[in-house]
């Protein structure tokens, strides 16, 4: 039964709205606001054409939203990908012995990787089912179909997906990118009617690495151009297409399945931050930043040294996608041994080939400008991987807490103890219980978060445990309940784009509430969020989506959280290891608070007991005050 995705109510969506901004914007600014959304709103206003004009565009298309949302999110958007918009998973960490041992470890990857997408393809993947708030209904599953098939291409104004249709068989002819040393080769997976075991590609991998090595036959590294920003680039592939060979070469490059980037071993240390760091941008030109191709969807990077996981184009599908595709990998990686049978091998592969690139000293200017800028945006990046190893999920549960509703909360507390205020906060929201539904928004940032931060902080010494404790409940049920209407369709965000964007399609002239200062700072994301939980050993990172925000994605395990927090060193207003800090202090404080209440409620039902003072939990540094009751959680780390 096909849903589709609902259209709220004009004066509930705006009745919303006045409430996610009245306490985040100056008393007369936002009097100024409420004026021109009760104008709005009015009978026989703006407001009540545009909406009846999205029912109409509700009831003619499958989903009356994404081709609004897919432009203003993503193919509209100027910054170059890699940070800015594409995420990546990290892998544990892998202990190859030599460049054989990698070898072998890619090839049981992309064996891995093909059987996933002949799961696709066929249409064989379990549908999945919601899990959290309002669980067990089936998802959309529409965003698998694109994993392997988009590709993202940059325009001078807005980018457009290209789509390669998707192999009806196995014996029809498909092909992987390999990126190893900057260079880029095409390893066929069909030959003679017959998908590659692995044995075969592990032959092919090692002679691609052959093929590298000898440098005399190196080209410019042309993967540093799909760093660069979306403009900058299109003007670069005008140029490049110039030439026939080019042109096919980028062919090539569009219509691929997947990207595998062999990456040289850097000489980081391998830790949480350091392993984020390098699959969001490869370390820059002088590492692997060029051993990229950012424009595919999905990149599955192997580093000689060990730092291995997957780089995704987020046009084409959500975190969800990219977390069930990686579990499953890691899944094959450690069941199914790797297949090194020689007898299945088909013989006679042709080699590998390498993409030829034709560069003139123009293309050459052209890419020196793009080597410069992602030096510029590696060494402005500030990531902190954190893992707070106090407690986990299982402590929140106790507590009859939502776990994702609880982090949120302390990620306010941790802004406003840095900031001394409150910012608009996207924490993103699955809609696929409808038909290829993508995401809104839940606006973290509510009145009652702030009540509650302002108990712990400002307002402390004022107010006592059981008002603290009645605000953390209204705060996490006023989270919940935003949590349920953004899933159920019933969110502001993507209301709010439609009614813009009609306007635009109907040359109206632009409605006062889209160019009001609040709706401005409404959609200024300073606070970033999303929780991508894993039952591998993995973790999710991404950069911030404003120049003075934080990126904040989150894992939640049982006994401990993964965190990891992305900033740009050049504002003056972040700092990641700040933001982890303060981060740290909330959870430790909240958690104090919960067992407070909690002592002191058994103390009241039990009144003829003595029971002995508690002490608070000092707001110290990592690794102090770990109260009896929390286990130190396994390593593990999270979007």
């Amino acid at each position: 039964s096909v849903i589709h995705v609902p259209l709220p109510p004009l004066k509930q969506t705006l009745d919303m709205y006045l409430k996610s901004m009245e306490h985040l914007v100056g008393k007369e600014q936002f009097s100024k606001t409420k004026t021109i959304v009760e104008k709005f709103g009015a009978r026989g206003g703006a407001g009540e054409t545009l909406q009846k004009k999205l029912l109409e565009r509700r009831e003619m298309t499958t989903n009356w939203i994404y081709d609004y949302w897919l432009q203003d999110m993503y193919l509209t958007n100027r910054v170059a990908l890699p940070v800015n918009s594409n995420p990546a998973m990290v892998f544990p960490k892998q202990a190859f012995r030599d460049r054989k041992d990698a070898l072998r470890f890619a090839a049981h990857l992309v064996t891995g990787v093909l059987e996933y997408k002949s799961l696709i393809d066929t249409q064989a993947l379990a549908v999945d089912y919601a899990r959290g708030q309002l669980a067990g209904t089936p998802l959309c599953m529409r965003q698998y179909s694109r994993m392997f098939t988009y590709y993202r291409r940059p325009g001078h104004t807005a980018d457009t997906q290209i789509e390669s249709p998707a192999a009806a068989a196995a014996s029809e002819p498909e092909h992987i990118i390999v990126a190893c040393k900057n260079q880029f080769f095409v390893l066929d997976i069909v030959s003679n009617l017959k998908r590659l075991n692995e044995m075969d590609i592990l032959s092919q991998l090692e002679k691609i690495v052959s093929m590298a090595e000898r440098s005399q036959d190196s080209l410019p590294p042309f993967g540093l151009f799909t760093s660069d920003g979306r403009k900058e680039w299109a003007q670069a592939r005008d140029e490049l297409i110039k030439d026939p060979t080019n042109r096919a070469s980028l062919a090539l490059m569009e219509s691929c399945v997947c990207v595998v980037c062999l990456d040289e071993p850097t000489k980081l240390e391998p830790s949480d931050t350091n392993r984020a760091l390098l699959l969001l941008h490869g370390g820059g030109r002088d590492m692997n930043g060029g051993n990229r191709w950012y424009d595919k969807s999905m990149q599955y990077v192997v580093g000689m040294d060990g730092v291995c996981g997957v780089l995704c184009e987020h046009s084409p599908f959500e975190g969800i996608v990219m977390v069930q595709s990686s579990e499953y990998l890691l899944k094959y990686m450690t069941r199914s041994p790797s297949k090194m049978a020689r007898s299945l091998s088909v013989t006679d592969l042709s080699p590998p080939r390498r993409l030829p690139w034709k560069s003139n000293p123009h293309i050459q200017a052209l890419l020196s400008g793009s080597s410069d800028r992602l030096q510029r945006l590696v060494a402005n990046l500030d990531m902190d991987g954190y893992n707070f190893k106090f407690y986990g999920k299982e402590f929140i549960k106790k507590q009859r807490m939502s776990p994702d509703a609880y982090i949120q909360v302390a990620l306010q507390l941790a802004f406003y103890r840095c900031n001394g205020r409150l910012v608009s906060t996207y924490e993103s929201a699955s809609i696929r219980r409808f038909q290829e539904g993508r995401v809104d928004n839940i606006r973290s940032a509510t009145p009652e978060a702030l009540a509650f931060v302002k108990s712990m902080t400002d307002e402390k010494p004022a107010l006592s445990d059981s008002e603290r404790m009645k605000r953390l409940r209204d705060a996490i049920k006023a989270q919940t309940d935003y949590t349920i209407a953004a899933i159920t369709g019933m969110a502001i965000d993507n209301h709010l784009l439609g009614l813009r964007e009609m306007a635009k399609e109907l040359k109206m002239e632009q409605p006062d509430i889209f160019s009001d200062e609040t709706y401005r700072a409404s959609n200024q994301f300073i606070l970033s969020t999303s929780q991508v939980s894993t039952v591998m050993e993995m973790f999710c990172c991404y950069g911030p989506v404003v120049p003075n925000g934080y990126g904040a994605c989150y894992n939640p395990q049982a006994n401990h959280i993964v965190f990891c927090v992305s900033s740009f060193r050049e504002s003056t207003e972040t700092c990641s290891a700040v933001f982890t800090k303060a981060l740290e202090q909330g959870l430790l404080e909240i958690r104090d608070l919960c067992h407070r209440s909690g002592a002191a409620a058994a103390a009241a039902a039990a009144p003829n007991t003595a029971t002995p003072p508690t002490t608070a939990t000092p707001p110290g540094s990592r690794g102090t005050g770990r109260s009896p009751a929390t286990s130190q959680g396994g390593k593990a780390s999270g979007k």
